[in-house]
């Protein structure tokens, strides 16, 4: 089927020089929509989604019982339903309660919330695997717990957990294509415009996919980096 399907665009010069100008064209308002809409979303909502993430893990390992019943009670909601889900309620949901937002704020809540859950989990894991011989070792020199966190455990706890955070970071970076739904103008809701215009959309899915493979893989590139220069500095 396939192949049958590329002879026929081969065969037809028309048809393939209409595809190849639909893709150049198509290539600038796809490349805009991710600097201007896709990269902006991913790096707001993964500061923010950090944030609530370091907050909530260090309330499921708070001994104050209010604070450790709020964090498992958001983690379980974030991560037992479907991300989509979550940011229909956010954009077409709350409206119903008066509550009116624009579709990239929308979008920067939902992910922010769900980054936030998911890598709560991975911190928390991390700060729990540092030796308690550590926190004492602060305590002795007479750190206060806050201290303690900032100078001496989150550093170590940080070491562990960037490999998972990154990958976390990635992830977001392809779920971003969600946000199309909720009308933010990112990349995948461009390549859905363009498509509707002239009906080629396996062509303008694929270069959108093609796009996105092009963020991770550089992206990944950058992490194994990181990653290595970490290592070396943990051998020392």
């Amino acid at each position: 089927m396939k192949m049958y399907l590329l002879n026929n665009i081969f065969q037809d010069p028309e048809r393939l020089e209409r595809l190849v100008n639909i893709a150049k064209s198509s290539l600038y308002p796809m490349v805009e929509g991710a600097l201007t809409y896709t990269i902006p979303l991913t790096l707001i909502s993964f500061t923010i989604g950090m944030i609530l993430a370091v907050l909530t893990a260090l309330g499921r390992l708070s001994s104050i019982k209010i604070f450790n019943i709020i964090a498992r009670v958001y983690v379980s909601i974030i991560r037992g339903t479907p991300l989509l889900v979550q940011l229909f309620i956010i954009f077409y949901g709350l409206p119903n309660i008066g509550v009116t937002l624009d579709p990239f704020p929308s979008a920067v809540i939902g992910f922010s919330l769900s980054v936030g859950a998911y890598a709560s989990e991975i911190i928390r894991a991390a700060i729990s695997s540092i030796p308690k011989g550590q926190w004492e070792a602060a305590y002795s020199i007479g750190m206060t717990y806050p201290k303690a966190l900032k100078r001496v455990i989150l550093p170590q706890a940080a070491r562990v957990s960037i490999p998972p955070l990154s990958n976390s970071f990635i992830s977001l970076v392809k779920d971003t294509s969600l946000a199309s739904l909720i009308l933010v103008t990112e990349m995948f809701r461009k390549a859905q415009e363009i498509a509707a215009t002239n009906y080629e959309f396996l062509l303008l899915y694929s270069q959108a996919a093609l796009l996105y493979w092009i963020m991770c893989f550089v992206l990944s590139v950058i992490q194994g980096r990181v990653e290595a220069r970490l290592d070396r500095h943990i051998a020392k």
